[in-house]
This record gives structure tokens, C-alpha cells and sequence, in this order.
């Protein structure tokens, strides 16, 4: 009965392959845009003759598992959903037996009963095939987004390493969904653990972040958007723990590099592990210090050599009080507060700075020496 009934159906194909190819696309939007009518018409006919065929086969002998492998992996590719595609897996159950159950009614009325027995055999070879295409369509998926993943990172080095010419632009201003020209910062964390214990952010307000993992700290390409510096260092001091350095502002996806080397220079004005965040615009002397170590060197030993001889103990409440002076912009009623001493105490310690340095916190040029030097102390390795 049930072979008198695959072949009354396989002679039916176009006419079913046109009501499932209808009823899909009809209620899938997904298919319409993703999957060419004749692409989908023919692989639906294909698909319906060995599935029917299949029916009353044993599972050793199926031809039907094959090419549905095939066209799972297919789906994967053109990026259908998989809910569509088991969508369609179920219409194709509805058609087939709907088709099968028209003919008996009309051809052999008397066996009604019988075909209802035998609505196992059929059904089960429906679902053998959405089983092996679910499973196969997951397998092509993993795979894609493998290769994906790896192709982003390689566009985000491409551009974070200044390597990047204007073919590798174009492709990764596609690949990565971004604009060649628009307003772009780079930011550079080390230890980068949230407050709250989770991921890195890929969202700060209406700003993209594009994470990338380097040797010692992680980089991401911020696609700023409408968004400022002030609020995506903002954002990110309530959300990294570590130490960021955030780069300027550059214009498009060519400039990341030399963004890339701005964000972690402003990152090396961090001196301890953190929470803090370093825009490079907000530490140029500090980082003029950090690209000029053998300058510096000398500015240290002519500016602060004599300081620095002193008794280690002693030797550090002077440079913290100096720093402390100059963090509270010469005022020693702020210092005093800062440091639980009296304002008089601030006072001996700032006048016997100026004699051990030879210079004069009231004359401009001397408080730059001073905090130049300041600086190299803090962030260059001592000899």
C-alpha cells in the first residue's frame, strides 16, 4: 500500500514541490531573502523524490540522509536560520502525508485504516531527515563562526598593527561592519577584570568596542559614534578594574595603528595596578617622559640627584609631598589635608625641596622641571 502510494506521489513532485515551496516562503521572510526561488524549487523537488523514496527503505540503504547533509550545510552558508530551516522539515512532513492520505481516500478508501498503521514508517523517515540536518547545520555553523572569529581578529591586527593597506581596509570595513572614515579611539587595558566580574564590554552607550587579546593587556577598536573621550573613559572606570589607556580621537580605520601605540603609551603613564584611565591627551609631559628615557635620565640626576641621595624613608616623604603639592595645584592648606599633617609642615618640606633641587616652586619653568622629573621617577625603571 504504502509503495503503490510513494509512487502515486512521485509522480506528483511538481505539484508538491510548488505547495511546500509556496507554503515556506509564503511565511518565512528569512527564505525569500536568503535563498534564490530556483535554487530552493529545485533542491525542494530533489529533496521530496528522495524522501519519498525513502519511506520504505532501511536505514542502511537511504540515499535521502546524503543530501540532506548537503543542503544543511548549504543553508548554513547562505546564513538561513535554522529555525527556518526545521520550519520547512515540518511543512515537508505535512505535505507528504497530506499528499498520501488525499491519494488513499480517493484511490483505496477501504484501506483508510491500514495507512493510519503504517503512518510510523513515514514519519520516521521525516524525522531521520531533520534530525541529520539539525545536527549537520549546527556542525557547518561552528565551523563558520570559527572561521569568522578568526578572520576578525586577523582584520583588528591588521589594523591595531599599522599593516593594514587600502585593500586590507576595504575588507575590513566590511568584515568587521565598521565605516573606512569615521571617529575611531583605541583603548588598552591591563588587568582587565570588570567590578562586576563579567566580560569586557562590547557596548558603552551608543559606542562599539572590538576586543582583541595581545601579550599582557587587550586592545579594542571603539567605533566612537556621536560618543566622546570624556564618556568612554567615564564608562570605562566604572567597569575595568585595571589600568586603560585611551589613544585621541582618529578619523578612520587607517590611523588605528598609530592609535594603537598612542592608547599604550598613555596606558604606561599608569604607575600602580589600578582602577585607573589614561587619556594620552591628559598625559602628553608624562609620556614625552616615557619616549625620552635617556633624557629623562639626565633631567632626574640634574633636577632631583641630590633629593634622591637622601635616606630612602626620607627621600620618599619629599616626593610625595612635592606630588601631593602639585596634584593640589601649590596649595599647601590641600597638601596638608591630603597628607594628615599641618599646613607649616608642607611648608618646611616644599622650602627644603627648592634647596636640595635648586629650584623655585614659584617660577614656572622650575615647577616644569620639577614635575618632569617627578614623572621619569615614577615611571622609569631606577637603574
Amino acid at each position: 500500500m504504502l509503495r503503490t502510494a510513494a509512487r502515486a506521489m512521485l509522480e506528483r513532485l511538481p505539484e508538491l514541490t510548488d505547495e511546500l515551496v509556496a507554503r515556506v516562503r509564503g511565511g518565512d521572510e528569512d527564505y525569500c531573502s536568503l535563498v534564490p526561488y530556483d535554487d530552493h524549487w529545485a533542491s525542494t523537488l530533489e529533496g521530496m523524490r528522495l524522501g519519498i523514496t525513502a519511506i520504505l527503505q532501511k536505514r542502511g540503504e537511504r540515499r535521502d540522509l546524503q543530501f540532506t547533509e548537503a543542503m544543511a550545510r548549504r543553508r548554513a552558508d547562505q546564513g538561513l536560520p535554522l529555525d527556518s530551516m526545521m520550519r520547512m522539515y515540518r511543512l515537508a512532513a505535512q505535505v507528504t502525508w497530506a499528499g498520501i492520505v488525499d491519494y488513499m481516500e480517493r484511490e483505496h478508501p477501504d484501506q483508510l485504516g491500514a495507512l493510519v498503521r503504517t503512518a510510523c514508517h513515514v514519519w520516521h523517515a521525516i524525522d531521520r531527515q531533520a534530525l541529520v540536518a539539525g545536527d549537520t547545520y549546527r556542525r557547518r555553523e561552528s565551523e563558520l563562526l570559527g572561521r569568522n572569529h578568526e578572520r576578525v581578529s586577523a582584520l583588528l591586527d591588521a589594523l591595531l598593527d599599522g599593516a593594514a593597506d587600502a585593500g586590507v581596509v576595504r575588507s575590513a570595513a566590511a568584515g568587521l561592519d565598521l565605516p573606512e572614515r569615521g571617529r575611531y579611539a583605541v583603548v588598552t587595558v591591563r588587568f582587565p577584570v570588570r567590578h562586576d566580574g563579567g566580560r569586557l564590554p562590547e557596548k558603552l552607550g551608543g559606542m562599539r568596542l572590538l576586543w582583541r587579546m595581545r601579550t599582557g593587556h587587550e586592545v579594542a577598536v571603539v567605533a566612537l559614534g556621536e560618543g566622546t573621550l570624556d564618556g568612554l573613559a567615564s564608562a570605562l572606570s566604572v567597569t575595568v578594574s585595571g589600568v586603560a589607556g585611551i589613544s585621541p580621537v582618529v578619523d578612520g580605520l587607517v590611523e588605528l595603528g598609530e592609535a594603537h601605540r598612542l592608547a599604550e603609551l598613555a596606558m604606561r603613564t599608569c604607575v600602580d595596578a589600578g582602577p585607573e584611565v589614561a587619556r594620552l591627551d591628559q598625559r602628553l609631559p608624562a609620556v614625552l617622559v616615557i619616549c625620552q628615557p635617556e633624557i629623562s635620565g639626565y633631567l632626574v640626576n640634574g633636577v632631583l640627584g641630590q633629593l634622591l641621595a637622601l635616606d630612602p624613608a626620607d627621600r620618599d616623604v619629599l616626593l610625595t609631598t612635592l606630588e601631593t603639592w602639585l596634584r593640589c595645584e601649590g596649595s599647601a592648606a590641600q597638601a596638608a589635608g591630603q597628607l594628615y599633617c599641618h599646613r607649616n609642615t608642607i611648608i618646611n618640606r616644599i622650602r627644603r625641596i627648592e634647596n636640595l633641587t635648586g629650584r623655585s616652586l614659584s617660577r614656572p619653568r622650575d615647577i616644569v622641571d620639577l614635575a618632569l622629573a617627578l614623572d621619569a621617577v615614577r615611571l622609569l625603571p631606577t637603574s
